[in-house]
């Protein structure tokens, strides 16, 4: 089991702080306790409010949000809360105690959106799926994602992607979306309603030459951080939009060359990869000064 890890998120409010995991911590509902008797069922939240600073706990998704009195500030605390609440996940003891008063099924919505690419087709529900983009080109690549295995189980359907709260099929020309977008979302919105799990591994290139981004905890130089930084800001939200990802690659210094990989609907699409390249060169080239001349679009 790998160790869980608890990364420290301000709010626009000073006294409240959230505390991300890079797992989820329920998927059923949301939690919301305002002293120790209310957070019975909740052994992390119970623990929680011995901090003599602790007002209230929220449990939702993937963190743990805690609202504090004005007895201390959270900077001189926060790294202990964290490193409190990282020690409890991994220590495997539940977060939430389920009742039978605890619903088996939270109502979900989901809808259909077409993209720029019209084999693909994105499916978008009302709550988080998982915590990072995940890619599938076949039903072998889905082995850690049961929802996108059933969803292969389709014989129309050619690549899932799925990412933040919505997935992106891409399907073979066997098929006319009017035909199957309405079994394909209700199979979504049932399997999610049930509180399956989306993906039970984040999945990994295949092999060392799978196109993959730079790792994380490898140290990206100015130049490349600046390109990731704008990428983030500027171009995801949009392509998030057209139910697509992209990812940094690589930079090369001395062709002042961006190397980005495309995913979900925009991903062999026949018109995203030269107006996705073609942007984001006109982009790069007007923001970064001198530092960049070409944008390659790979299709991931």
């Amino acid at each position: 089991m790998e160790k869980i890890t608890i990364k420290i998120q301000p709010t626009n409010r000073p006294t409240i702080i959230k505390f991300e995991a890079d797992v989820f911590l329920t998927r059923k509902q949301n939690y919301e306790f305002k002293n120790v008797d209310e957070a019975k069922n909740s052994p992390l939240a119970k623990q929680l409010f011995y901090l003599p600073f602790t007002k209230t706990v929220y449990i939702s998704g993937n963190f743990v949000a805690i609202e504090r009195y004005d007895i201390v500030q959270w900077p001189d605390v926060q790294n202990e809360v964290a490193a409190q609440i990282e020690n409890y996940l991994n220590s495997g003891e539940p977060v939430i105690i389920e009742d039978e008063n605890t619903p088996s099924k939270v109502p979900v919505t989901v809808y259909a959106e077409s993209t720029p690419n019209p084999a693909a087709m994105k499916f978008v529900a009302n709550k988080k799926l998982v915590l990072q983009a995940n890619e599938f080109k076949n039903i072998e690549e889905a082995k850690h994602s049961p929802l996108a295995t059933g969803l292969f189980h389709f014989p129309f359907v050619k690549e899932v992607f799925i990412t933040d709260n919505y997935v992106s099929i891409l399907k073979y020309d066997i098929a006319e979306w009017e035909d199957v977008v309405i079994e394909l979302r209700e199979y979504i919105r049932t399997y999610i309603e049930e509180g399956k799990e989306v993906v039970t591994k984040n999945t990994a290139p295949k092999d060392a030459d799978a196109p993959t981004t730079q790792k994380q905890d490898v140290p990206l130089d100015d130049t490349s951080q600046e390109i990731v930084d704008i990428l983030e800001e500027y171009v995801k939200p949009a392509v998030a939009s057209d139910g697509g990802n992209i990812l940094f690659q690589s930079y090369d210094q001395d062709t002042k060359t961006v190397n980005v990989i495309l995913q979900g609907a925009c991903s062999g699409c026949p018109s995203s990869t030269f107006t996705l390249k073609n942007g984001i060169e006109n982009m790069l080239k007007s923001m970064m000064e001198n530092k960049v001349n070409h944008v390659v679009a790979i299709n991931g």
